[in-house]
């Protein structure tokens, strides 16, 4: 079995590679976007010929959430353009698609978590886009798996806890809103996740949320970061307004797990048991 993955360089392909030893019944090819660019369809089709694949997992996308408000051409290209024609060579050579949403779908006026069949309202350019490439995916696909994310980190690339690690090592104090709810996820979750929907061959298709259990903000997910580590900094709750900046964001963006929880019988673990594994790792 050949499995594509897109976005090869990313911390949530670089988790899949992690666990791909595993799956020695599969073939993993893994391209960047210098190697396979999926705004071009006459190339993706290409790869698609040179060999049968079975699924394409879309880690591949645009996720700069402040710079595509200015940049918003790129934005579109990668995850609209880029995920649509996916979904085209896809259903021409019979593969299933794997691909990877977030929770800026939705602009976050709800007071309890987010269903897959909640209506979606994004508030930036991000968001918009990456619906946008969701409504392509279903137009085009019928076998497809749209993953709704939240809030991802890992010991790879760049995320929340490198970047709190990389602060610590110059500053005494930080501050760091908390009045953005949602959850952090372990890209390595998501990652098995992921391969569990190849491994079971579940053809349970449609869009699933999966993200950790529990509910936090970032100043939260600040706090339990230093903590873990032993870090003494003083961090300070700061509002959305104290720290402005391009994009808006939803203030609450909790996601429902209930559907992945049954379609896949899955156990999600909480968010906090997720960080120490991360930062063993680390």
């Amino acid at each position: 079995m050949n499995i594509l993955v897109t976005g090869a360089n990313g911390q949530l392909a670089t988790c899949i590679r992690s666990l791909d030893h595993s799956n020695i019944d599969y073939n993993f090819i893994y391209k960047n976007s210098s190697e396979l660019d999926i705004v071009n369809i006459e190339a993706v089709k290409t790869l698609f010929k040179s060999s049968t694949i079975n699924y394409c997992i879309n880690c591949a996308a645009y996720t700069a959430v402040d710079t595509a408000e200015s940049d918003s051409d790129k934005a579109y290209d990668v995850n609209v353009k880029g995920s649509e024609n996916l979904a085209k060579v896809c259903h021409e050579f019979n593969t299933t698609l794997i691909h990877i949403s977030t929770d800026f779908v939705f602009e976050g006026s709800s007071k309890k978590p987010y269903n897959e069949t909640h209506s979606t309202n994004p508030l930036n350019i991000y968001g918009s886009t990456k619906l946008e490439g969701e409504q392509k995916i279903q137009h085009h696909l019928d076998k497809y798996f749209i993953l709704r994310t939240s809030w991802l980190y890992s010991e790879f690339g760049n995320n929340f806890l490198k970047t709190m690690l990389r602060l610590s090592k110059d500053r005494d104090e930080i501050g760091v809103v908390s009045d953005q709810i949602g959850t952090p996820t372990y890209a390595m979750d998501l990652a098995r996740v992921i391969l569990k929907i190849i491994q079971t061959n579940n053809t349970s298709y449609g869009i699933y949320h999966y993200s950790n259990e529990g509910v936090a903000s970032w100043y939260d997910f600040a706090l339990a970061i230093f903590d873990l580590n032993k870090i003494k900094i003083t961090v300070n709750p700061i509002t959305t307004q104290d720290f402005p900046t391009p994009a808006k964001r939803p203030s609450y963006s909790v996601l429902d797990k209930s559907k992945i929880k049954k379609a896949l019988k899955v156990e999600i673990p909480h968010w906090t048991n997720s960080l120490k594994k991360a930062i063993s790792n680390l």
